[in-house]
């Protein structure tokens, strides 16, 4: 099974964390955020990750021991967002992927669960997102890419997720920023990356300003209007983002009390 990793961004509100160092890299209790990610995903047997890297992309690597990791190359990071990062690694999309952030440290029973999940697209929302949120003030809930869900049971499905686009009323959890596509998913992906790429890269797209600044949450949005299902996994907890350096203290406890 394999798992795209998109890990091109500098990640500057961790400060310092990130000089010599990119985000993926930084450690949290301990290990760094990769390493966990990479511990998490092959418990759900995950045997082939695929980064899509660019700052300081060279200091990249797997733990001691770890298997060997493949990349892509985004030379332009500085310039573009996460949904033009993934898309270049188009070529390694066709057979369907689990998908992740590089920011965020999750139990390798979300992955588990992830890698059997069914539908062309599912999303894992954590429905306790709000715990998250208390006393964290350098990461305000306008940050969270929350989702709103209709229908319940086999029928649910997201119909909305993204930053500032669903209100904390309506929002039935958090997107943590894990993901499973299948092949079926993968290529509705693609073929709404290249329509959009049909129209300019500085064009807009969903919410963002233009395609290269675009986040996942909105090509995820162009799937739904398609008629693409996103079907939730719902959570309760057990993850955390780690975005800045208040994160990452409050990271440390909470990771060593649920691993």
């Amino acid at each position: 099974m394999k798992a795209i990793i998109v890990a091109a961004g500098r990640g500057r509100r961790l400060g310092q964390e990130t000089e010599e160092i990119p985000k993926c890299m930084v450690e949290v209790a301990g290990r760094a955020i990769l390493h966990r990610q990479l511990d998490a995903l092959a418990a759900a047997g995950v045997d082939d990750v695929v980064i899509v890297r660019g700052y300081r992309g060279d200091k990249i690597a797997p733990p001691a021991g770890g298997p060997p990791l493949r990349f892509v190359e985004n030379s332009d990071w500085a310039e573009n967002n996460i949904l033009t990062s993934l898309l270049y690694a188009e070529r390694e999309m066709k057979d369907g992927f689990l998908f992740s952030y590089s920011d965020i440290v999750f139990a390798p029973e979300h992955a588990r669960r992830l890698a059997e999940a069914p539908g062309p697209v599912a999303l894992v929302i954590d429905r306790r997102w709000r715990d998250a949120y208390e006393g964290r003030t350098l990461h305000p809930v306008s940050e969270a890419e929350l989702a709103r869900v209709e229908g319940a049971g086999a029928a649910a499905a997201v119909t909305r997720v993204g930053k500032r686009l669903v209100t904390a009323e309506e929002a039935a959890g958090e997107f943590i920023g894990l993901a499973r596509f299948s092949a079926e998913g993968a290529e509705a992906l693609g073929e709404v990356w290249r329509e959009a790429c049909a129209g300019g890269r500085k064009a807009p797209f969903g919410a963002a300003p233009t395609l290269d600044q675009a986040y996942l949450s909105d090509g995820l949005n162009a799937l739904t209007a398609r008629g693409v299902a996103l079907r939730p996994l719902f959570i309760d907890g057990l993850w955390r983002e780690i975005d800045t350096e208040e994160d990452l203290a409050r990271a440390e406890k909470t990771i060593r009390s649920w691993t």
